[in-house]
């Protein structure tokens, strides 16, 4: 079974930059495309990023696009969400997940960690 635990959330002011870590265990990681959703509070989980499973597509949701960027480090076992140019509207949560698909259609094999809190204020 694959899990997951998230880090590298924080207090930050608007234009500043933050990386977040997704390390992964389980069998056969390498196979499954791994994504980022974020919740803010009384909302659902909301698509972020997504990576296909060869690393070679990625896909972002519109109001990030161009400000972050996902990938992964098959060494470590860890995905990526690099985060730039931050809005205060990006506060929330932090969650990545292993799945299938890519973007929207993305639909995650994983349960959700404890995610990774990320507060965007001056």
């Amino acid at each position: 079974q694959v899990q997951v635990v998230e880090s590298g959330g924080g207090l930050v002011q608007p234009g500043d930059s933050l990386r977040l870590s997704c390390l992964a265990s389980g069998p056969s990681l390498h196979t499954y495309a791994w994504a980022w959703f974020r919740k803010a509070p009384g909302k659902e989980h909301d698509f972020v990023a997504s990576l296909s499973w060869n690393g070679g597509r990625t896909s972002y949701d519109e109001s990030v696009k161009g400000r972050f960027t996902i990938n992964r480090d098959n060494a470590k076992n860890t995905v990526y969400l690099y985060m730039n140019n931050l809005k205060p509207e990006d506060t929330a949560a932090y969650y990545c997940a292993a799945g299938a698909g890519t973007g929207r259609d993305f639909r995650p094999i994983t349960s959700w960690g404890q995610g990774t809190q990320v507060t965007v204020s001056s």
